[in-house]
């Protein structure tokens, strides 16, 4: 393996090891435990991040861009009826760990990347827009609508240990954003 690819697999190997760490212990996880989950040094964690915070908002930031790639393709080709409502509940469900970490960046004044979130943007409005011509969302319901009702799915399912009402909740948001008569 050539050192950029193994360069590359070690901070691959790193991010998601961080990625699971932070929702398994918080964002005041040790490096240290990232470090041996990645199967690497501490050195080769600090090489590609140089602080916590830096590794912090790039785990933030591959949330992101995971979010926008299931947006792009949802709803696109032979997709099942559900698509919308599949989509919605993968990510309220995915949310609340996301909203700690972009809590914690919040609390130490980081900004996710403007271009990370500007592909976001544009791929949730693109799954509106199909949604809506679909017949499957009120075309009343804004991009910001639908962006502060994940917030909300996202924050409720942090607060509800219970899987079912999670759901429950999850369906009467969706139930809303249905065409009405």
């Amino acid at each position: 393996m050539s050192p950029r690819a193994d360069a590359a697999r070690n901070r691959s190997a790193v991010l998601q090891a961080a990625d699971e760490v932070f929702v398994e212990h918080g964002v005041a996880a040790s490096t240290e435990e990232i470090a041996r989950r990645a199967g690497v040094g501490i050195g080769t964690v600090f090489r590609h991040f140089p602080t916590k915070e830096v590794l912090l908002k790039a785990v933030y930031e591959q949330r992101i861009e995971h979010l926008a790639g299931r947006a792009l393709t949802a709803g696109t080709d032979d997709a099942p009826p559900s698509w919308f409502r599949d989509f919605f509940t993968d990510a309220a469900i995915a949310s609340p760990e996301k909203l700690i970490l972009a809590d914690a960046l919040g609390d130490l004044r980081m900004d996710a990347d403007p271009e990370a979130m500007g592909r976001l943007r544009s791929a949730v409005g693109g799954l509106l827009r199909r949604a809506q011509v679909a017949g499957i969302v009120r075309q009343d319901v804004s991009f910001d609508d639908l962006i502060a009702l994940l917030i909300a799915a996202g924050r409720a399912a942090q607060v509800t240990a219970d899987a079912r009402t999670r759901t429950r909740l999850i369906d009467v948001i969706l139930d809303g954003l249905e065409p009405r008569g």
